[in-house]
């Protein structure tokens, strides 16, 4: 009976100092949520050589024509190796060509050194047309479409984002009042 005393004694000391030993989070048997977290925020971060996309119209009626030099805009947050937001940047597409379509690129190393991409926007800037040079917010193209769902070239080591496609009018939208 004082053997078993001792071996009961010897046991719960030993499984409570086991578990002093063991970490609260279950052990190394998988990625702590720190890790999980970090990864995913990565993921988030643009870090590859972007090319944005998309065509310009302007609308006539109920015709589409596409917009031969047009030039559209794209704004982006960084943030520096701390994480913190820096200034937005932005720059402009090449003028869309004879069917509107229009082709930006930006490399991150463009950025400055130590920033990385977080979040980009695609919206119309200018438009060659006196008649047709009224932007309209059709699929964000005043607020900003933002870039989402990228298709990744292989070949060119680049995420490919698609946008609008994105219209003018030869009016201007018309302001609807609140009655105030």
């Amino acid at each position: 009976m004082k053997m078993a005393c001792i071996h009961r004694t010897f046991f719960l000391a030993f499984m409570f100092v086991a578990t002093l030993l063991v970490p609260s989070s279950g052990g190394d048997f998988g990625p702590k949520q720190h890790d999980v977290t970090q990864k995913f925020e990565e993921e988030k971060l643009l870090s590859t050589n972007i090319a944005i996309q998309g065509i310009v119209y302007c609308k006539s009626a109920s015709k589409l024509i596409p917009v031969e030099g047009a030039l559209t805009r794209i704004t982006c947050e960084a943030v520096d190796e701390d994480g913190f937001e820096t200034t937005p940047f932005s720059f402009l597409s090449e003028e869309t060509d004879s069917k509107g379509y229009f082709l930006a690129t930006l490399c991150p190393r463009e950025v400055a050194e130590n920033h990385v991409l977080k979040e980009c926007r695609a919206c119309l800037d200018a438009s060659p047309l006196n008649n047709c040079s009224y932007a309209t917010d059709v699929n964000q193209g005043i607020s900003g479409a933002l870039l989402h769902s990228p298709r990744f070239l292989h070949n060119k080591n680049m995420k490919l984002y698609t946008v609008g496609p994105f219209l003018f009018t030869s009016s201007p939208p018309s302001t609807v009042s609140d009655g105030y």
